[in-house]
């Protein structure tokens, strides 16, 4: 439920009030928060990390395409979660269009930072408004690790504890590649000076709110989320299921034994509708531009 959620985030950021100071100072003396604590709440920076800010206009002279920049160590598994990706209608689709755009950057690149999580973030615009570049940062775990239920209820589907069969690391890396596919999507069609504003205000609003005895009512806070669009956590989380969706696309392509496919798609359904309730229609329109026989668990 959405109120299941949001008090899951008070807590968290009541939590990040508290902290112990590195010099041993004691509880309930909190410690300076970076502002990229209070950007992004601790669920979703648990496995994006630290996302990296959005750049201003820059000419468009990037040179376009693809840049795979990933160290000779870590080629191989690289290359394994490419061509997972890209196994599917979707993968090669979306790939084709980044690879042969002249007018878009897409730098793909691994990190140490978030070994089994990805970001995706250094968006830039031209001075028209459109979506010049952008980096996503894969672990170097990829592999590895499923993220929290609430904000990537398709991601963490993969997860079949009570079946007996097992998702492959390399399918969980791909389909944590489609979620930060997602997010260049969806960043591509949003306004820039408002995803700008977001990105500056959030940290101001989670200020206030730490400090005010996290009263939301608070005129401050409601002229933020007025200005922002919204409180933090509803923009995160819009974010969060745009990438869900596209994660939704890639399986939706990838599983075709009904069986497997079946287990998935009805435990993404159950962590929706408790997480993600008010967002279901996202997902259903995925569901219902597809043949039925592919989604069982949502007719």
């Amino acid at each position: 439920m959405r109120s299941l959620r949001i008090a899951v985030m008070i807590a968290l950021l009541a939590s990040l009030s508290f902290s112990f100071s590195r010099s041993g100072g004691a509880v309930g003396q909190p410690e300076p928060l970076d502002p990229l604590e209070l950007a992004c709440p601790s669920l979703i920076a648990a496995y994006h990390g630290a996302e990296p800010l959005p750049a201003t206009m820059v000419p468009d002279d990037q040179g376009g395409g693809i840049k795979e920049d990933i160290p000779d160590k870590y080629a191989g598994r690289y290359r394994e979660w490419k061509k997972e990706f890209l196994s599917t209608d979707a993968g090669r689709s979306q790939w084709a269009y980044y690879q042969d755009n002249r007018h878009f950057t897409l730098t793909i690149q691994l990190s140490h930072d978030n070994a089994e999580g990805a970001t995706t973030g250094n968006y830039k615009w031209n001075e028209a408004g459109q979506l010049v570049a952008a980096t996503i940062a894969l672990g170097f775990h990829l592999d590895q690790g499923y993220p929290n239920p609430i904000y990537f209820p398709v991601m963490n589907s993969l997860l079949l504890t009570e079946s007996p069969n097992r998702i492959a690391g390399i399918t969980l890396a791909a389909t944590k590649l489609a979620h930060e596919f997602g997010h260049v999507n969806r960043t591509a069609k949003v306004d820039p000076k408002q995803y700008q504003l977001q990105s500056q205000l959030m940290p101001q609003y989670n200020r206030i709110f730490l400090s005010n005895g996290r009263n939301a009512s608070d005129p401050r806070l409601l002229e933020l989320a007025r200005q922002l669009g919204g409180t933090p956590v509803e923009i995160w989380e819009d974010r969060e299921y745009w990438g869900e969706a596209n994660a939704m696309v890639y399986l939706g392509d990838r599983f075709t034994e009904d069986s497997l496919r079946c287990s998935l798609f009805s435990r993404m359904r159950q962590s929706i509708d408790l997480y993600a309730k008010s967002y279901e229609e996202r997902f259903l329109a995925i569901v219902q531009s597809t043949p039925a026989h592919r989604f069982c668990g949502w007719q």
